[in-house]
């Protein structure tokens, strides 16, 4: 939905952190970028995570463990089998990188490859699910003869990833929001991965990852198959009882190419 957040608390240089020892309030700053929202008291905007000692999955280790549980998928279509990357194909530089679908998974030349939020749209309200018609709010990007994409400066889109992705049990993982090696862009405002995602679906391992792009500055003109955003993998301290869509009602568990679960078709 395009709404920035982040926590501050007293007495702190930074914002997204929560000082060792603190005792006090949060403060949660909520800036809608492309929608108008009504929210109410209860709803929960922003995520806290506690982390000790160093969590972070070293490049080696990311190897290794894609050989014992893949990491990421073909997504299959267009030719691409449906069976987990190679190694000599992982790309890995302090995280995984992945890269963005334009084709689809449709062979018709009107194969929706993205969404794009449409400006003065109506106010939503958060506690509605499954609510507003998603062509008010998106405008729908169809695959082109190049199968490339030209991003206009401070617009919002909605993409996906060319692989589809598993967080085994144990581990969680999270984009990185700017990836300068990537492009002048933001791909995403959410980008946790509980442990367990695209892992549940036993008769098709991993699931795509949907991007929340914001590019900056000046126009940008991606291609299918661009490495497009890293994701850092961490290892948690111990396997969770339920695993994210397992029979947790998880909202996302096996998107594809979707928008939230605050509209309908």
């Amino acid at each position: 939905l395009d709404i920035f957040t982040r926590v501050v608390t007293d007495l702190h240089v930074g914002f997204d952190e929560i000082r060792p020892g603190y005792s006090g309030p949060l403060f949660l700053e909520i800036v809608p970028r492309s929608f108008t929202i009504r929210v109410q008291a209860g709803l929960a905007l922003n995520q806290l995570r506690l982390m000790s000692g160093k969590p972070l999955v070293s490049d080696s280790s990311l190897r290794t463990l894609h050989r014992h549980t893949p990491l990421l998928c073909h997504n299959g279509g267009h030719g691409e089998p449906d069976h987990p990357l190679s190694a000599k194909d992982i790309r890995v530089d302090k995280g995984l990188f992945l890269r963005v679908d334009l084709r689809g998974s449709l062979e018709s030349d009107r194969a929706i490859v993205g969404y794009r939020a449409k400006k003065n749209s109506h106010v939503i309200d958060l506690n509605r699910i499954g609510h507003y018609s998603a062509f008010d709010y998106w405008e729908p990007l169809y695959r082109n003869a190049t199968a490339t994409m030209l991003l206009e400066p401070e617009e919002f889109y909605i993409l996906a990833s060319k692989e589809r992705i598993q967080v085994p049990p144990g581990y969680s993982a999270e984009m990185v929001a700017y990836e300068a090696a990537c492009g002048e862009l933001r791909t995403h405002y959410a980008g946790f991965f509980d442990p367990g995602f695209g892992y549940a679906n036993p008769a098709r391992k991993g699931t795509q990852v949907v991007l929340e792009v914001r590019p900056h500055d000046v126009p940008f003109r991606i291609h299918d198959g661009q490495t497009f955003f890293k994701v850092m993998y961490e290892k948690m301290q111990d396997i969770p009882a339920q695993l994210y869509g397992s029979s947790l009602g998880s909202s996302y568990s096996q998107q594809g190419l979707t928008l939230s679960k605050h509209f309908k078709w």
